[in-house]
């Protein structure tokens, strides 16, 4: 029998290791650090499929932004010494920055530098992807230690006409109806609110592949904000049409309170299901507004789209100290942080799969135990014993799904479907189409 500390956080340490890997990839919307951190998903995923779209291109009332191809990036001082150094961490370029060579005052230099007085051990994440300029992220103690004098600031880039990529992943189930899974990939080395999404999608499409489906899958890995928006102007009548519930996988890999973001309205299939689970599974969690929204369930939920998409996180982005920074690393993403955030997804679509909607066969409560679903010696408490059959059946009337069953029952909704298989197989309950 397998030690249980082996067995622990299998699906955290996975997650985790894979976050390693990508850790040090320079991504952005665009370039190289986009398509190597694609590439090694499709060696994990091999169906998923990587594509392309043009510099230019209009996606509703965006227009795809040029290639940003980064190769190296520093401030040095007068003696060649760099002060700041793309090399120690990917964070300390601005994002998008345009190419610089060029040797200035301190007083100039510090116009083009960005840091947290608030935060002093930390270097914040900056990006101008809409707007051309040039800068450098630090943490404050290196920027006070800067001291006046001449500076060297390179930035060893090209910013050009070129493509953004993306990839989608379908696994077709029994039902031609979906489940969208989407997580973005455009966040250089930060791990919590970037990395912990793609990894958890990966995980969830492993584990979905060993299922007998019932819904057919779509999971969607795209530079956040544009990317959904590019995948919408190519899919949307589809998703429209096909989608019953998703989820933005993001920030799901600490270890602290859960968080819940719904949809526009709050009320689809969607929300239903995962604050069931949250309520059944999470010792607590937070519900936040949708006016509290970040990700690109902006776009998901937008009126004219308007899918029943929400999230499921750990600590929700823009609410944790380390979020945007440097210390977004990976000593506060864990394997027992990323379990959590998988077995709670697990348990989402767990739900998804058995909400059905069932109804009893028989007028007035059946006899259960001639069926060897009752104690034939009636005692006190021996009702007790099959009390989650009879309100079951005494709620199975055709109109409520499963999860309002299992809220009104009392009980949590994998073990309803549990009773309900069994119901079932006893020709007591049925599913309505």
């Amino acid at each position: 029998m397998a030690d249980s500390n082996e067995t622990a956080f299998l699906e955290g340490r996975k997650m985790h290791s894979w976050i390693c890997d990508l850790m040090p990839m320079r991504r952005s919307l665009s370039g190289p650090g986009v398509r190597e951190t694609l590439t090694y998903l499709k060696a994990l995923l091999p169906d998923l499929q990587i594509h392309e779209v043009a510099s230019g291109v209009q996606a509703f009332d965006w227009v795809v932004p040029d290639e940003w191809t980064l190769r190296d990036a520093y401030v040095a001082d007068e003696s060649g010494t760099r002060v700041i150094d793309l090399s120690r961490h990917g964070l300390h370029i601005m994002g998008y920055s345009e190419p610089v060579d060029s040797w200035m005052d301190l007083d100039e230099l510090q116009k083009h530098l960005y840091s947290l007085p608030e935060q002093p051990d930390a270097i914040p994440y900056v990006t101008s992807y809409y707007k051309k300029r040039w800068g450098f992220c630090l943490t404050q103690r290196q920027r006070d230690g800067l001291r006046p004098g001449r500076y060297h600031a390179v930035v060893d880039a090209d910013l050009q006409p070129g493509v953004l990529n993306y990839a989608d992943l379908v696994l077709p189930g029994r039902e031609t109806n979906e489940i969208l899974l989407s997580t973005y990939i455009c966040h250089p080395e930060m791990a919590n609110n970037e990395l912990s999404g793609p990894a958890l999608a990966t995980a969830l499409a492993h584990w979905l592949s060993t299922r007998d489906r019932r819904f057919t899958y779509r999971l969607v890995f795209a530079p956040e904000t544009i990317g959904s928006i590019i995948y919408l102007s190519q899919h949307m009548n589809h998703l429209k049409r096909r989608t019953q519930a998703g989820f933005v996988l993001t920030c799901v890999g600490d270890e602290r309170t859960y968080s819940f973001m719904p949809s526009r309205k709050g009320e689809t299939l969607a929300d239903r299901a995962a604050l069931h689970v949250l309520r059944n599974y999470a010792n607590k969690h937070r519900v936040h507004s949708f006016l509290e929204r970040g990700s690109d369930e902006r776009q998901y939920c937008s009126p004219l789209v308007d899918l029943p998409v929400v999230s499921i996180m750990r600590s929700k982005y823009g609410t944790y100290p380390e979020y945007h920074t440097s210390l977004d690393n990976l000593s506060l993403v864990t394997p027992a942080g990323l379990q959590g955030g998988f077995d709670m997804m697990r348990r989402c679509l767990e739900v998804l799969e058995g909400n059905h909607r069932y109804r009893a066969t028989v007028p007035c409560e059946p006899q259960l135990g001639k069926r060897g679903l009752y104690p034939t010696l009636s005692t006190v408490g021996s009702a007790d014993k099959v009390r989650s059959l009879t309100n079951l059946l005494a709620y199975a009337d055709g109109e409520m799904d499963l999860i309002e069953l299992a809220e009104r029952t009392n009980t949590d909704a994998l073990s309803c479907i549990e009773t309900a298989l069994t119901l079932c197989e006893h020709g007591l309950l049925e599913i309505v189409s």
